[in-house]
């Protein structure tokens, strides 16, 4: 599309004349002879047809055009330095705004900032932690954490974690007359429940495992909450890989059968193209990527429900858990809804 523009330096003569009301002051301001502002304004004035200023013996006047066309040249001249100061200042410093899931900010992200911290000093992140639809531009938003199956059109998507489902419970249920060393042991004890769409009554039928009241225990709205309660004892629950991993790290929570039955969503970092143009958003894309590089085994990345086989052919479940997992995975993955899209304006 061409514009129709005047030249730019008109534009500042008359922005910095009307401003100042004085083409002595605006010169002085430009560092450009009055003569200078004065022609600069006349050709301006020629090519929009018409006046913008009362000329008067030491004196100048905008006429009612010029006024209501200097207030429109100021915040456009305005707009364009803004513009150009974001471009042009030391984008590897800042505060750099963060979009992530609740449950993995609190269990994954927060944990390992401070690495990040020590790595970038002079970046400032700013966490927001929501599970609606993130506009970029409307909510002042760099980069996104977000948990589905990558698709999301006109971004950038790097896939950051893959997600596995197991029963994970304190340390304490190992021991007993009760102990869980199979999982027909979970018929005696509680199951802790979350909002995750894959639940145990696929992780129970992946197993092969009958007799189980999947309808009981407490029902927790967030992983978090219900990961806690498996830690302080207060039964077993279907945990998921990310968001495990440092309990399981810390033997806060422990992993009693070996069976995962993979999820079809995964972590993606997800950006704007443009966004990795600015230095801070690039470190902090990388770094994340570094992190998992340097994950702990329990997260489990590359590990999937066959590669538990021959520990579960050893205990009483039946060999037909192979058949059963690719079942359950495949039913779960058709209910799992991303839990957000990300869209740019």
């Amino acid at each position: 599309m061409t514009r129709h523009l005047p030249p730019l330096n008109t534009l500042r003569s008359f922005e910095a004349a009307a401003r100042l009301a004085s083409f002595s002051k605006a010169a002085e301001e430009l560092f450009v002879t009055h003569g200078a502002v004065s022609r600069a304004i006349r050709q301006l004035e020629d090519f929009l047809g018409l006046k913008l200023f009362h000329r008067r013996a030491r004196q100048v006047l905008l006429t009612p055009a010029g006024a209501v066309y200097a207030a429109r040249v100021r915040d456009a001249l305005d707009r364009l330095a803004g513009a150009t100061q974001a471009l042009t200042r030391d984008d590897a410093k800042g505060t750099l705004s963060v979009s992530s899931l609740p449950s993995f900010a609190a269990k994954w992200l927060v944990p390992r900032l401070f690495r990040f911290r020590r790595e970038y000093p002079d970046i400032d992140v700013r966490l927001e932690t929501t599970e609606r639809l993130t506009d970029f531009d409307a909510d002042g938003i760099d980069i996104v954490i977000r948990f589905g199956r990558g698709n999301y059109p006109g971004l950038t998507t790097d896939l950051l974690l893959r997600e596995e489902l197991f029963p994970a419970c304190s340390p304490q249920l190992l021991e007993g007359p009760r102990a869980l060393r199979e999982p027909s042991d979970l018929r005696h004890h509680t199951l802790i429940h979350d909002d995750f769409p894959i639940d145990w009554a696929g992780w129970l039928r992946m197993a092969g495992v009958e007799g189980v009241d999947t309808h009981r225990g407490p029902v927790y709205l967030s992983s978090v909450l219900a990961m806690q309660a498996a830690v302080q004892g207060e039964g077993v629950v279907l945990a998921r890989s990310a968001l495990a991993a440092d309990d399981l790290a810390t033997g806060r929570l422990v992993k009693p059968f070996e069976l995962s039955l993979p999820s079809d969503a995964a972590y993606y970092v997800v950006c704007p193209p443009r966004a990795l143009e600015r230095r801070r958003v690039k470190a902090f894309r990388d770094w994340l990527l570094a992190e998992v590089q340097g994950s702990d085994p329990h997260l489990g990345l590359n590990t999937h429900w066959h590669d538990a086989a021959p520990a579960m052919a050893a205990s009483s479940t039946t060999s037909a858990a192979s058949a059963a997992a690719s079942t359950a995975a495949t039913t779960c993955s058709a209910t799992l809804i991303p839990a957000c899209r990300s869209r740019a304006t």
